[in-house]
């Protein structure tokens, strides 16, 4: 039994949706979720500075001492070197294995999509993932750089016809491909999950990264022993790098439901 709280960070309000999958399947568990959306988006950043916003997001959530790390997003999961990672002194999970995983188990036709952030995309994390797991199932990656943008700037509510548009564009190539499975890379896009399915015209099943890796987490802690005890309701705190009224009125989209305010931080 450990009590201490699960750290999830993200680099703008997508990983609340990672958040609310652990809420679910972890009920007696205190979160901290960290959004540096003071720097948002990743997703189009050089190696080198993402591997300092990452170490800067994990220092944060260790001052806060946390038990267990969820990388709830996929541009660090594909990007950040391992020795990064093993300098952590508490269990850390990404979204890359978990959904990579995932997805090679719902295909059935073998043929499945991915989308993701250009620097997710262009690290090969998904595609080699897939290829090691069974190297005759046929991936078709597209880089999403319009999205992330999108939805943190306007709020699912507000978008409009130019997220279709995107949509229309980034999905064309794996719609025509014929998956059957599509990865959605991004802890932001599930907030979208029914426009996709619209765009992709067919029964596609979708892949939610930020579930998987909450699930992963999960699994981890429960064979850890390091659950938190089932008395009392947990406390959540969440972090913000700009803009904590945003996340006020924002974060219901992601969550679900509204959970309170973001306290203001630098990293």
């Amino acid at each position: 039994m450990d009590n201490r709280a699960v750290g999830v960070f993200d680099s703008g309000l997508g990983g609340l949706t990672a958040v609310r999958e652990l809420r679910r399947i972890l009920p007696h568990e205190k979160i901290v979720f960290l959004g540096d959306t003071l720097r948002v988006p990743y997703g189009t950043r050089d190696p080198e500075t993402l591997r300092q916003f990452a170490e800067d997001d994990l220092n944060f959530l260790l001052s806060k001492n946390v038990k267990y790390i969820v990388i709830a997003c996929g541009t660090v999961s594909s990007n950040v070197p391992e020795e990064v990672l093993d300098a952590v002194p508490v269990p850390v999970t990404g979204v890359i294995a978990p959904t990579v995983a995932a997805a090679v188990s719902a295909t059935k036709n073998g043929i499945i999509g991915a989308i993701a952030t250009p620097a997710c995309i262009g690290s090969g994390a998904y595609q080699r993932g897939i290829a090691k797991a069974d190297p005759s199932i046929k991936v078709t990656a597209q880089a999403c750089p319009k999205l992330v943008p999108l939805i943190e700037s306007f709020g699912v509510s507000e978008l409009g016809s130019e997220i279709d548009e995107a949509l229309e564009e980034y999905l064309a190539p794996i719609r025509d491909s014929g998956a059957d499975t599509l990865i959605l890379g991004c802890t932001h896009y599930p907030l979208i999950a029914d426009r996709i399915r619209k765009v992709m015209d067919r029964d596609v099943t979708l892949i939610d990264s930020g579930a998987q890796a909450a699930r992963t987490a999960k699994e981890a802690l429960e064979a850890s022993g390091t659950l938190a005890s089932r008395t009392g309701s947990p406390r959540h705190s969440f972090y913000v790098t700009s803009d904590p009224e945003r996340f006020t009125s924002s974060s219901g989209y992601f969550l679900g439901e509204t959970l309170g305010k973001a306290t203001l931080t630098t990293l």
